[in-house]
């Protein structure tokens, strides 16, 4: 198994993405923590440690690697999703979308560098978006600002700790459908006074491969950064969105 011996960290686990990645390292012998606010979401996971918690809180930061202990991979996937422009955007979005996306992400991998230092190396993976410093999205101000911070701390801890056999990428995701996404979509429709299906028309056509991402999709590129196989990258972007930036 592909990960076994190894213990991972997966932040909003409950659902979408983390929860892929949590199902999928569990299957490759991992020994995994789930980590969300939504204690019901975690409870349907099986195979797991739960822990509840925000990830906004330092002190929730700080007592949760208390529960675990040292981790060989820690999955970043905890984020948020802000609509409009520079011109829509509250100061109070702006700062959560910060907070959240780039903030708490900052603080779980300072939390758990040093216990992958002694251990003498680790993987870290943050999920991004290409809605970031690769391409501007209309109507993601916030959104698009805070992913690309991602980016930014993906490759300075990358470069600082490479000599200490830390590793640290990023997933840059497209559109991936996800109850989020379908809530989105709906919200597109209610505000062009469309159907749902007109609506998710619109988000399909601007793949070029013609269809919406898969969870199951990203965990997969998520579990090769995490396993020895990928032992020679760090730095990356991994950019998984059906051709949409390919152009």
């Amino acid at each position: 198994m592909r990960l076994s011996g190894k213990t991972a960290v997966v932040t909003a686990a409950a659902a979408r993405i983390g929860r892929a990645a949590v199902e999928r390292f569990v299957v490759e012998g991992a020994t995994v923590h789930a980590v969300d606010r939504d204690g019901a979401g975690l409870a349907t996971l099986h195979g797991v440690q739960t822990h509840v918690a925000d990830l906004t809180d330092r002190a929730a930061i700080a007592a949760l690697v208390e529960a675990t202990g040292p981790a060989d991979v820690l999955l970043n996937a905890a984020g948020i999703v802000h609509a409009g422009t520079a011109l829509d955007c509250s100061d109070e979005d702006w700062d959560a979308a910060f907070a959240l996306n780039s903030t708490a992400m900052f603080r779980m991998i300072r939390a758990y560098l040093p216990g992958m230092i002694a251990a003498g190396g680790g993987s870290i993976i943050n999920v991004s978006s290409v809605a970031s410093s690769l391409i501007g999205v209309r109507n993601r101000c916030a959104y698009g600002a805070s992913k690309a911070a991602v980016i930014g701390l993906t490759k300075a801890v990358a470069a600082d700790y490479v000599a200490q056999r830390i590793r640290c990428n990023a997933i840059c995701p497209g559109t991936v459908e996800s109850p989020s996404l379908l809530a989105r979509v709906q919200a597109v429709a209610d505000a062009n006074g469309t159907s749902f299906d007109e609506a998710y028309a619109g988000f399909v056509a601007r793949q070029p491969i013609g269809r919406l991402g898969r969870p199951e999709e990203i965990a997969a590129v998520a579990l090769h950064l995490a396993e020895d196989d990928s032992a020679f990258v760090t730095g990356t972007t991994a950019v998984i969105d059906g051709g949409w930036t390919v152009e």
